[in-house]
């Protein structure tokens, strides 16, 4: 039996442990200084990019592609293993082109991915009208359709992730953050980490996961390997209007100036997100930070302009947070700790978090269990 901790359950962290849990010869133990699904994982829309996406090849592509093949059985999955209903939108994502410059480039994407087996189409103005009657077209050179991108709420998600972990019996220990580790002294193939201490007990381990998102500088310098993940602050609102914006039969995200309306049903819609870079500080300190309430205002004018009748909406709930962008290397980390054999990272997903669980979660459990591998 092989002894895996997690550090760190977000949205990432919860799908590592699920994607564990299906492996019987693990004894799994999940560990976070708070709750489930808090930090980064609140902070997010979980509009899924995919095939809209200009990342066409490499590991940026890879994973994309690998969590989407993975969404289409995980959702139907955690919903029958747990009898929780996973809230999303599954009619796709309507990107507003307001550059005729920027044409020649979604072309270019529309014949690779059709040559990738996906579809992805571009719209005249008036077609973009014709499906999407609540949006102005003023100033949009062509709308960009991928039905097979999605949005998925992180916090359900997040809630069934654990719940299916669980049910599988994997074990999770919230509002204990790590304390320190237990490690040998380092051979030619670098140290062992045998055991995680919290205030209040110690796991012990043959192999360690930092999932901890903002939480992996202090982690890795206790483990005198600093992994620096910065925080980029984020802001978005939920608005509700007497009416579904558009045709009932027809509600995708849409996406224009990189400001994102989410349907959610019921009249209500989320419409984010800011992206912020706090000043030089430690961690502590941008966490204490409060959001710049104008900047949340233009998000909500940016919406406004290609939307109209949101102005007419009413603002019923205003939320921020950090999301955890890695400093000095692409994102996400998905390696090995430097210096340790058993130690892996995989963290500062940044703003694909959500879209990169899946793949994510995948490529730890393959690293961990050796040849263990496509059990799907």
């Amino acid at each position: 039996m092989k002894r895996i901790a997690i550090i760190g359950c977000g949205v990432v962290g919860a799908a590592i442990a699920y994607e564990l849990s299906l492996c019987p010869e693990v004894q799994l133990t999940v560990l976070d200084r708070a709750a489930s699904g808090q930090g980064s994982t609140a902070a997010a829309l979980g509009v899924a990019m995919a095939v809209i996406s200009h990342k066409v090849k490499g590991r940026n592509w890879r994973l994309r592609e690998q969590s989407l093949h993975r969404y289409q059985t995980l959702i139907p999955e955690l919903e029958a293993l747990t009898g929780q209903p996973i809230q999303r939108n599954t009619q796709g994502i309507l990107s507003l082109c307001f550059e005729a410059e920027e044409l020649p480039r979604w072309r270019s994407l529309q014949q690779i991915r059709h040559g990738q087996g996906y579809r992805l189409e571009l719209w005249e103005p008036e077609q973009v009208r014709d499906r999407s009657p609540h949006l102005s077209t003023d100033g949009v050179a062509a709308g960009i359709f991928s039905p097979e991108d999605f949005q998925i709420n992180p916090k359900d998600l997040t809630r069934a992730l654990v719940a299916g972990a669980v049910a599988n019996g994997v074990e999770f220990h919230f509002d204990q953050p790590v304390v320190g580790f237990e490690t040998n002294e380092s051979g030619e193939e670098g140290a062992v980490c045998t055991a995680v201490h919290t205030a209040s007990q110690t796991i012990a381990a043959d192999a360690i996961v930092i999932s901890a998102g903002l939480g992996t500088l202090p982690l890795t310098q206790t483990l005198a390997q600093p992994t620096a993940v910065g925080p980029v602050l984020g802001q978005a609102l939920r608005i509700h209007l007497n009416s579904p914006l558009g045709k009932p039969d027809f509600q995708p995200v849409v996406n224009g100036h990189d400001i994102h309306l989410v349907p959610l049903g019921n009249g209500d819609y989320w419409v984010g997100a800011t992206v912020e870079f706090p000043p030089e500080t430690s961690v502590e300190e941008a966490l204490a930070m409060r959001p710049e309430a104008e900047r949340l205002e233009e998000v909500r004018a940016g919406a406004i302009a290609y939307c109209p009748a949101l102005a007419a909406g009413k603002v019923t709930d205003r939320w921020f947070g950090l999301r955890p962008r890695p400093q000095g290397q692409a994102a996400p980390v998905i390696q090995p700790l430097t210096g340790y054999r058993n130690i892996w990272l995989a963290t500062g997903h940044y703003r694909n978090g959500v879209l990169l669980a899946p793949a994510t979660a995948l490529a730890v459990r393959d690293k961990l269990m050796g040849d263990e591998r496509d059990r799907h």
